[in-house]
């Protein structure tokens, strides 16, 4: 591990990421809607507990109505319309006590919201679609990054002054390549381009209010409960923007 470090290379980073794709490989082989749920309401819970933290938010009571929410999308046939089922319960709440501050609320958006989307593209449109999202969201991680590296110099926004002009455009178009791939398997050309090319994009800016978030809380990660890679949400900032805009595509064109 000596010559990793030597190349600037966190030897923990690489550990947890190839950890991380043997569960997902795993996961997806078995295919299981009752296990996606289960790994998903994991993953949610402590990105709630995350966003909670990174909202400035003291409440212990939401972590029992956000484990109920995702309790009864296990079994509510349209689990992303709970979300607005949550609002409309919320803000009837907040109009006759007056008790509750607005920003309680906020959790419940990010990332409440986009993991009910993801638990419902996998239930709507099965485990090819989790694989397309993944393909996506990775291709453009991975595109910003050596195309960043290699020739950009443009910044592309304050909020996160690493990224590059020339990144983020190389990400998307590797992430728009890439996801044709598998998306050519599941729909037509034209909607596989337009989906994997509207998906990288929302990925990018996943990755972006995370960061933005972060910024406003004034820390480096969103927590610490993956080595060398830090919390929950840093590792799904891609995936809770993306997976929203490919299933509002998925339902509108397929």
């Amino acid at each position: 591990m000596d010559w990793l470090e030597k190349k600037g290379i966190d030897p923990q980073r690489i550990t947890t990421g190839l950890a991380l794709l043997a569960g997902i490989i795993v996961i997806g082989f078995i295919d299981n809607f009752f296990l996606m749920w289960l790994v998903f309401g994991a993953l949610y819970l402590i990105s709630f507990y995350e966003a909670n933290k990174l909202f400035g938010i003291e409440n212990n009571t939401l972590y029992a109505y956000a484990a109920i929410l995702w309790l009864v999308a296990g079994f509510y046939p349209y689990a992303d319309d709970l979300f607005f089922i949550a609002a409309v319960i919320f803000g009837s709440v907040l109009a006759y006590t007056k008790e509750l501050k607005f920003k309680y609320f906020f959790p419940f958006i990010y990332p409440t919201a986009s993991f009910l989307f993801l638990l419902t593209m996998y239930s709507e449109y099965g485990i090819i679609s989790m694989l397309w999202l993944l393909v996506v969201v990775a291709g453009a991680d991975i595109g910003a990054y050596f195309v960043g590296k290699s020739i950009g110099k443009t910044k592309f926004c304050e909020t996160s002054p690493n990224k590059t002009l020339e990144g983020v455009a190389g990400g998307i178009l590797v992430s728009t390549g890439l996801g044709f791939m598998v998306g050519i398997t599941f729909v037509d050309i034209d909607k596989a381009i337009v989906i994997s090319l509207l998906g990288g994009i929302a990925s990018v800016f996943g990755d972006l209010f995370e960061s933005y978030l972060k910024r406003q809380a004034g820390v480096k990660d969103s927590g610490d409960i993956l080595p060398g890679h830090g919390g929950i949400l840093d590792r799904v900032d891609g995936y809770l923007f993306a997976s929203i805009i490919m299933l509002v595509l998925l339902r509108g064109l397929v």
